[in-house]
C-alpha cells in the first residue's frame, strides 16, 4: 500500500517529486521526458513521407535520434553513475558508462535541463513591500537623517481619563487603575522615543563614517562594528542591536537593513580594514574570473588576495567560498 502511495504521489506534476533521493528524482523526470518524447516520435512516424521536405525529415530524424539517445544515456548515468556526474569528468563518465565521449558529453548537457527541487516553483515568497524607517540625504557637502513618520500613527493620552483623575467624583478603585494604565502608557511613550532617538543617532554615525560607501558603493564600505557605535554614543551593544532589527534606511545605494553597515573586517594594506561583505565579493570575483579548466584552489586565492594586500588565511576563504555555495575547485573543474 505505500509503495503504491509513494508511486502515485511520483506521477504527479511536476515530475519529480516525490523522490527519496537526488538520483530518484532525476531519473522519474528523464522517464516523463522520454514517454512524451516516445508519443511524439510515434506520431511523426505515421506521417505520410513528402519528397519535397525528404532532406529536412532526415535531418530531423537525426536529431530526434541524438535526442532520444541522450535521454538513454542520462539515465543510465544518473542511475549507475552519478558519483561520477558530480566530478564533471566526460572521459570518465564515458568510460563507466561505456558509451563515447560525444554521447556522454550530449547526455550530461541533458541533465543540466532537469531540476533537482522540482518542487520549488511552488514555494514562492511573497514579495514583501518595505518602507524605509529612515532616510538618508545629502544636503550640500552634508549627509542628513531623518525618520520616515509618514505611517507612524502619534500617540496622545485620552483627556478624557485626565479629567477621571482630578474628578473628585471618580471612584478611588477607578482612579488607582487609571493612574497606573497611565504610567504604563506614559512609559510606553518613552521607550519609543528612546528607540526613536538611539536609531537617529545610530544613523548618524553610519553616515558619518559610511560616507564613501554612500557617494561611490559597496566596494567603498568600511568594515564597522555595533561595539564600536554603541561606545562611541554611550549607550550598550545591545540597546544598538535591538533598535536596528528589521530596520531600513533609503540610501543613494539602494534601500538597505540598517545591519548591512555592520561587519568586521580583515587586515589590509596599511592598517586599512576590508569588510566581511567586500571580501566575499572579491572572492566571488576571483572564481567568476578564473579558468574554467584550471580553476583557482584556495591556497592560490588567498595569495591572490595578500598580493593585493588583504591578509586572509586559505581557511577563511574556504569559509568564505562556502558560505556563498560556491563548489570545490574539484567540483568547478570542467574536463570537458
Amino acid at each position: 500500500m505505500l509503495r503504491r502511495a509513494i508511486d502515485l504521489v511520483q506521477h504527479l506534476d511536476p515530475a519529480g517529486v516525490g523522490a527519496r533521493d537526488l538520483r530518484e528524482c532525476l531519473l522519474i523526470q528523464i522517464v516523463a521526458q522520454q514517454q512524451e518524447f516516445g508519443h511524439l516520435y510515434a506520431n511523426r512516424a505515421l506521417e505520410p513521407e513528402d519528397d519535397t521536405h525528404r532532406g529536412f525529415r532526415g535531418e530531423a530524424e537525426v536529431k530526434i535520434e541524438e535526442r532520444r539517445r541522450a535521454m538513454e544515456v542520462a539515465a543510465l548515468i544518473v542511475d549507475h553513475h552519478l558519483h561520477l556526474l558530480l566530478k564533471r569528468d566526460v572521459k570518465d563518465l564515458a568510460r563507466a558508462a561505456q558509451v563515447t565521449p560525444e554521447e556522454a558529453h550530449l547526455a550530461v548537457e541533458f541533465i543540466r535541463t532537469l531540476d533537482p527541487h522540482p518542487g520549488r516553483m511552488y514555494n514562492r515568497d511573497q514579495t514583501r513591500s518595505i518602507e524605509p524607517d529612515v532616510v538618508f540625504v545629502k544636503r550640500g557637502d552634508d549627509w542628513t537623517v531623518s525618520m520616515n513618520e509618514e505611517d507612524l500613527p502619534s500617540l496622545r493620552l485620552s483627556q478624557r481619563y485626565r479629567r477621571m483623575l482630578v474628578s473628585e467624583s471618580t471612584d478611588k478603585e477607578v482612579k488607582d487603575y487609571v493612574k497606573e494604565r497611565f504610567r504604563s502608557a506614559m512609559q510606553l511613550m518613552r521607550n519609543i522615543a528612546q528607540r526613536k532617538s538611539t536609531i537617529l543617532r545610530t544613523c548618524e554615525v553610519i553616515v558619518r563614517r559610511q560616507r564613501d560607501f554612500l557617494e561611490r558603493g559597496v566596494e567603498a564600505l568600511r568594515p564597522m562594528m555595533i561595539k564600536e557605535v554603541a561606545e562611541e554614543i554611550g549607550v550598550h551593544p545591545s540597546t544598538i542591536s535591538r533598535a536596528v532589527a528589521n530596520k531600513y534606511a533609503h540610501t543613494p545605494q539602494g534601500v538597505l537593513e540598517l545591519r548591512f553597515f555592520f561587519s568586521e573586517g580583515a587586515n589590509g594594506p596599511e592598517g586599512a580594514d576590508t569588510p566581511l561583505l567586500v571580501l566575499k565579493r572579491k572572492v566571488r570575483k576571483l572564481i567568476e574570473d578564473e579558468d574554467p579548466h584550471h580553476p583557482f584552489t584556495d591556497d592560490q586565492l588567498a595569495a591572490t588576495l595578500q598580493a593585493h594586500g588583504i591578509q586572509l588565511t586559505r581557511r577563511t576563504v574556504a569559509k568564505y567560498r562556502e558560505d556563498m555555495n560556491i563548489p570545490s575547485t574539484h567540483q568547478r573543474r570542467r574536463r570537458d
